[in-house]
């Protein structure tokens, strides 16, 4: 090897290190930011909208595990933000447990619920995966709304109490839930950065980029798949959990349409697919958008918002094919000659 190659390789290796200490700063920055809001943001509807973005930024970021980084697309992760909200309400309401428990309890039956849909369904490729997501998904809504112990079509309703860290049950003030939710967002985050430069990491993207080519250098495609699957679906449902906390009150409508899993896939795809920040720079364009339409222009009734949904995607596109995230590392899609 000459001693080109190694210098070269040796400046790759300090610029990846460089980056990666680029990523930690910036969430370090964005982890201040989100720190100091609530004594900047007094107002309760932009507060909701804060909390709505960041866990719909965490939503998104464990989509893109699967999604983005394995290149596995799922439009059915409404199933397990169902079951993590479902566990962390009927666990408290039947049996008084805390959602800190139902929180966990959510996340590995998700996970185990991912495993067991997984080993049928990686055997489909492209989009007979996609749409076998979207039948599962609705055959869980399906369940959850003849489910009478669930509250069938009625949903649940959390009890009131007091105040309380213990049964996250804030009604004086929406600022706990501000640092809940930056919190799941951190978190799902460095988890993500840990993913990408870990072997996983680097077996997923090697398989969403040529499946063929990485089980000829050995890398275990269908393991691989799976373990991708049960952590996005865990964060998934991790979420879930916290979302019922806040509103205090589910049914299947609420936390398992299709909606939802439209609503994790599109701020990752509008910001940029096997990206760190992607995710979440969609999230902060996607969801704010998606309350202002629902609070003065009709929401989801009207159908606007899927209109704007479909010109964002339709621009993002045509102009920046790899998400917004492109605008700032300057790549583009080059036009053929």
């Amino acid at each position: 090897m000459s001693d080109a190659t190694v210098e070269t390789k040796a400046m790759r290796r300090r610029s990846s290190a460089s980056k990666r200490q680029r990523h930690l700063v910036a969430l370090a920055g964005v982890a201040a930011i989100g720190a100091v809001s609530p004594f900047v943001v007094t107002d309760v509807y932009l507060q909701n909208v804060l909390i709505l973005t960041l866990m719909y930024g965490a939503l998104a970021q464990s989509w893109n595990i699967l999604g983005g980084y394995c290149g596995q697309i799922s439009l059915g992760h409404a199933l397990y933000f169902g079951v993590g909200a479902y566990a962390a309400t009927y666990l408290f309401t039947a049996f008084g447990i805390t959602p800190w428990i139902g929180l966990v309890v959510g996340g590995v039956l998700s996970a185990a619920l991912a495993l067991v849909l997984g080993y049928f369904c990686f055997s489909l490729k492209g989009h007979y995966f996609a749409i076998a997501t979207i039948v599962i998904a609705e055959i869980g809504l399906l369940i959850v709304h003849n489910a009478e112990f669930l509250g069938a079509a009625m949903g649940i309703q959390w009890p009131l109490g007091p105040d309380s860290w213990a049964t996250l049950q804030f009604t004086r003030s929406k600022v706990p839930f501000i640092y809940l939710a930056l919190v799941l967002f951190v978190i799902t985050w460095v988890v993500c950065y840990l993913i990408e430069g870990s072997r996983w990491g680097f077996w997923w993207r090697a398989i969403k980029d040529d499946p063929e080519a990485a089980q000829s250098l050995g890398v275990e495609i269908f393991q691989s798949k799976m373990a991708a699957a049960a952590v996005s679906a865990f964060f998934t449902a991790v979420a879930g959990s916290f979302y019922a906390a806040y509103v205090s009150y589910i049914d299947p409508e609420s936390v398992m349409s299709f909606r939802f899993s439209l609503l994790f896939a599109l701020p990752a795809v509008l910001g940029g697919i096997g990206t760190l920040w992607g995710p979440a720079l969609g999230a902060l364009v996607l969801i704010p958008i998606t309350e202002i339409t629902r609070s003065y222009l009709g929401g989801s009734g009207s159908g606007i918002d899927l209109i704007i949904y479909g010109g964002l995607i339709m621009f993002v596109a045509l102009a920046k094919p790899e998400g917004l995230m492109s605008l700032f590392s300057g790549s583009s899609r080059r036009k053929p000659q």
